[in-house]
């Protein structure tokens, strides 16, 4: 799929981005404040021109309307340049290429700022969500989950945070498809930085980056919670692969619930305090995903259009491992996985590597071996060591396991 040039049509026509841009830069708004205001008074040029019982009955704020009546050209001339330099577009929720799943959200943002291919966000989606501090083996997955959704024409939709995020990113990449990152920051302002490169790729490879916020919006803690809304309301369904109880993937699959949307969990190892959200979500009712078919199975009398590929994705039945495919290794992220807060305080920088590369499932030396490239004389003995210091345990089946 190819980005074509942004030709302003009817309904973005420079009075009318002007308007938009004005109304996002309003100070004193909140974006349920935004919507409201849009769904009172009907139209962009409505909202525009508010008057003074009508911002009073909505509780606008002064300094709101005299922005709306008075706005800082400058920073709109900068916003239009931004927006006509590439294949960028600020899509406002009344306009037909405002994405039909989305719209439908009772918490959809009132416009979102789009980068790379709008055609993207016609496709069937998915999202796959998960923990910043993903073990390998969770990565893994959600990489083969990702690939395989694309493979299906779905686009696969995520948050471009490190660890699961980046993970999901790149499997749809990998795969014939492609995917959408969400994010929480204007799209002039990648976070993490570590990512911009994955932004780039995302666009250049026929991907789509999105937001709600105006250009040079820093990521502010509320702000991602926030964004989560936006992740589910463009999916059928949510997969969480990876969290932790306190996890933001709770917070997406959440808003998911509300919305009316699919939730998904991964099961993983009792051990892994990563896995204890996915349990919870069970628990509460999301579907168990062992493998890609779990997920589209359930999907497939939602997507509309060709559905060939999915059939024979089905048709195939094959179980995606949880641990890396032999041979391969998924691209990854070095920072992806922070350090766990349930770390031996007194352990250094290389055994816990070794402990995150090791994750919680029991594991044999071999397995150890591709993990982590060191011989198997190394390994013995820094596995002894970790034996003797209790961070380590040997079980049946000549196999070792990390002690939470």
């Amino acid at each position: 799929m190819t980005n074509e040039p942004h030709t302003p049509s009817e309904t973005d026509s420079t009075a009318n981005l002007l308007h938009w841009l004005a109304f996002l830069r309003a100070p004193g708004l909140s974006a349920a404040k935004r919507r409201a205001m849009f769904d009172t008074l009907g139209s962009i040029e409505a909202v525009i021109n508010i008057t003074g019982p009508q911002a009073m009955a909505l509780r606008v704020p002064a300094e709101s309307v005299t922005a709306l009546k008075r706005p800082a050209q400058r920073m709109l001339e900068l916003d239009l340049t931004w927006l006509n330099s590439g294949p960028r577009f600020l899509i406002g929720i009344g306009n037909p290429r405002y994405p039909a799943l989305l719209a439908r959200a009772p918490d959809a943002p009132v416009a979102i700022f789009v980068e790379g291919s709008i055609e993207r966000l016609a496709l069937p989606t998915i999202a796959i969500v998960g923990s910043r501090g993903a073990t390998n083996q969770g990565s893994d997955f959600a990489a083969a989950l990702a690939s395989a959704f694309s493979a299906a024409g779905l686009t696969v939709v995520s948050g471009l945070a490190l660890g699961i995020d980046t993970s999901a990113h790149l499997g749809a990449l990998d795969g014939p498809g492609s995917t959408a990152a969400v994010l929480a920051t204007g799209l002039d302002r990648m976070y993490p930085k570590q990512n911009l490169a994955l932004a780039e790729r995302i666009v250049a490879e026929g991907g789509t980056l999105i937001s709600e916020m105006p250009l040079g919006t820093a990521p502010l803690p509320a702000l991602f919670p926030q964004r989560n809304r936006i992740i589910s309301g463009l999916s059928l369904g949510v997969v969480v692969v990876e969290a932790s109880v306190q996890s933001g993937s709770l917070v997406t699959a959440r808003f998911a619930g509300e919305q009316g949307r699919e939730v998904f969990a991964v099961p993983g190892s009792i051990h892994n305090p990563m896995a204890r959200g996915c349990h919870q979500l069970i628990r509460q009712g999301a579907k168990l995903v062992e493998s890609a078919a779990d997920v589209l199975s359930e999907l497939a009398p939602m997507i509309q259009g060709d559905l060939a590929g999915l059939k024979t994705l089905l048709s195939q039945k094959t179980r995606i491992s949880q641990s890396r495919p032999e041979g391969k290794t998924t691209p990854r992220t070095k920072s992806a996985a922070p350090k766990s807060s349930e770390a031996h305080p007194q352990i250094d920088e290389e055994t816990q590597n070794f402990l995150d590369q090791m994750g919680y499932d029991p594991v044999n030396i071999d397995r150890l071996v591709d993990l982590t490239g060191l011989p198997i004389a190394q390994l013995s003995g820094l596995l002894l060591g970790l034996e003797l210091d209790g961070l380590v345990d040997k079980i049946s089946g000549a196999r070792y396991q990390r002690r939470v």
